[in-house]
């Protein structure tokens, strides 16, 4: 099990992966726009954990993009603990992730962040469907209900990323989300590419 830590702005989303250390994503006025479906498409490798050592399909369809409203929604009800949060997240439908050759869960809030170079960054955060034998013996797993990945394209819609298939999360010091990976590391995403309208960022 790993933890690690993002500082940001509240106004920000506060959001981190158990792999790496980046800047906290900020959702773009553009997430209130809809706009055309986009596939975002590549492979997970897995690295610790029930996925380590597998290679598994990652597809995740835009329908549309979190506004900064629903960013504030989000840290304001993990303020008040972890079933706040999951309770807020369940409300909202940005579109479906999935991950191998099935239909996946609702992929609750997708944040599109604009990079340098014409890139974006995609943040994804989900709830995650939590196996009936995780509740039924109590396993440690179902404590951790929420998906999370992060994604970074470049100007032509490639890119690779990072995904925690279970994740719990807290929040520390008023303004920072800790994502704490139930693995030992998280799953890499690799060779994704986009197909569909809106590629890059705006």
């Amino acid at each position: 099990m790993k933890r690690r830590t993002w500082a940001g702005l509240v106004c920000a989303l506060l959001l981190c992966a158990a792999a790496v250390s980046v800047a906290a994503p900020a959702a773009s006025a553009q997430g209130e726009r809809g706009g055309g479906r986009r596939y975002v498409q590549g492979t997970m490798v897995g690295v610790g954990g029930r996925y380590g050592g597998r290679s598994l399909p990652f597809n995740l369809i835009v329908e549309r993009y979190t506004t900064p409203g629903q960013v504030q929604e989000l840290n304001d009800a993990l303020q008040r603990g972890q079933d706040e949060l999951l309770r807020t997240l369940s409300r909202m439908d940005a579109g479906r992730v999935s991950l191998g050759n099935n239909v996946g869960v609702t992929a609750n809030a997708v944040i599109e962040t604009p990079q340098a170079g014409g890139g974006t960054k995609l943040t994804v955060l989900y709830q995650r469907n939590v196996q009936l034998f995780e509740l039924r013996y109590g396993t440690r797993s179902s404590d951790y209900r929420f998906g999370y990945a992060e994604i970074f394209l470049d100007a032509r819609g490639r890119g690779q990323g990072t995904i925690i298939p279970a994740a719990r999360i807290r929040l520390r010091d008023g303004n920072t989300w800790e994502v704490e990976d139930f693995a030992e590391f998280p799953a890499r995403l690799m060779g994704v590419r986009v197909r569909g309208e809106g590629r890059g960022a705006r």
